[in-house]
């Protein structure tokens, strides 16, 4: 039977993401399938290239009798390679995917395996399965997100800039934070716990009150030609039309803002604070749904579990920046891998020039994504020559590899996640 084939992938269509053609989602699965209808004021928010049974890719090969990639791996174990089989169970260990973000996703930390065991055995309804869920995002527009504690002098900066801030964390804290010296990283992780739990903590009403007024002065210096930056102001006026009312607007002193340019990645280990803002990535993760929610969402937010759990270790957003190391075989080939074992992506970038090209075999499955250019594909696993465009997307069983005859004239860019144990 054929290792090799494509896909038809699930969108799903979160509120936050992008409308119409503006998404990537939604331009992928345009040129992919020109027979997809997008609805101009639908927001396509994600699409899922993988076998998650909220959104199980459908097998495009009128020769294989199963329906979806999940029930095709279940029947053939074999396809992810001995190791990756062994280690996940006979699972697919990740779920690959495209986002675009409009407006921003919730304030959020996933668990590690020992809390998400725990959480899921007390509260099975909102953690549904026992796994951490690490995740990694490339750029493929200009991207934002809020990732990890800032530096402790840029948040003491801001509680001596913006009242309202220090208002709600209380003067005994932030003090706390600002006596704590760079020599005891343990004093300044605990004083920044406080700070952060009390802030997250708040009273309903305060906070609200708090917040209307920071947003009423910061407008008022903007309208008056102000800089508002020594208080994040740009950030805090888009949140605040976002989310008015949402103490996730006050995350934004404790964060860091990282921007990250096309190719760019960052890596989110368990229990790292951080909220997508937008634009659009790729993104890869373990297989899981667990999320600790605590602020710009109306989904269930959990506080209490989210302040225990998170990691107070502030860094430079510079240090949040992920690197890809180019491979010595295949300069076309950029690997990101992350510190976990559940999940690589490489980034092949095939240069005009190139008009034969070998994706080559690895020892687990992997899927590939088409984000620019058009080929050929050919392979011994697969059952007949496949015409490879922007967001097609190919499974490939361990082990098989696929010859691209490029078509177009400006080269082709591919993403593809595999698991290198």
């Amino acid at each position: 039977p054929p290792a090799v084939f494509p896909l038809s992938c699930a969108v799903q269509n979160y509120s936050w993401g992008k409308l119409g053609l503006e998404s990537e989602v939604a331009k992928l699965v345009a040129t992919s399938d020109p027979l997809v209808q997008i609805q101009p004021d639908q927001p396509y928010a994600e699409l899922w290239m993988g076998a998650h049974p909220r959104g199980d890719a459908i097998i495009r090969d009128n020769r294989i009798p199963q329906k979806t990639l999940g029930q095709w791996i279940a029947d053939n174990p074999a396809c992810l390679g001995a190791k990756v089989k062994d280690a996940f169970q006979g699972r697919l260990p990740f779920l690959f995917k495209v986002l675009s973000v409009n407006t921003a996703l919730s304030i959020q930390a996933h668990p590690n395996k020992e809390l998400a065991a725990k959480l899921h055995a007390q509260f099975p309804e909102h953690y549904p399965d026992d796994n951490h869920k690490p995740e990694m995002a490339i750029a493929l527009t200009p991207f934002e997100g809020l990732c990890g504690f800032r530096p402790v002098e840029e948040i003491v900066s801001f509680l001596q800039t913006v009242p309202e801030l220090r208002a709600l964390i209380g003067e005994v804290a932030a003090e706390q934070l600002e006596r704590s010296g760079s020599d005891d990283p343990r004093g300044v992780s605990a004083a920044l716990r406080v700070c952060f739990t009390r802030l997250m903590k708040s009273e309903k009403k305060f906070f609200v009150d708090q917040l209307n007024m920071l947003v009423k002065r910061i407008s008022q210096e903007a309208a008056e030609g102000k800089d508002t930056s020594g208080s994040n102001g740009d950030l805090l006026l888009r949140l605040h039309s976002q989310y008015p009312g949402d103490i996730g607007c006050f995350t934004i002193y404790f964060l860091n803002l990282v921007r990250l340019e096309p190719g760019e990645a960052m890596f989110l280990g368990a229990n790292e604070p951080h909220a997508y803002l937008q634009g659009d990535c790729v993104e890869c993760m373990a297989c899981s749904d667990n999320t600790v929610r605590a602020g710009l969402t109306p989904k269930f937010i959990d506080v209490l579990t989210l302040c225990e759990m998170l990691n107070y270790t502030p860094a430079p957003s510079s240090s949040k920046i992920f690197p890809a190391t180019q491979s010595q075989l295949d300069p076309s080939v950029y690997l990101y891998d992350p510190p976990v074992p559940d999940f690589a992506i490489m980034r092949i970038e095939i240069p005009a020039s190139i008009k034969l090209y070998l994706v080559s075999a690895v020892d687990s499955a992997s899927i590939l994504l088409v984000i620019q250019g058009t080929a050929v594909g050919t392979s011994t696993a697969a059952a007949s020559e496949m015409t490879l465009r922007r967001g097609s997307v190919l499974f490939i069983s361990a082990n098989e590899s696929i010859s691209l005859h490029l078509a177009s004239p400006d080269g082709m860019l591919l993403f593809r996640a595999c698991c290198l144990l």
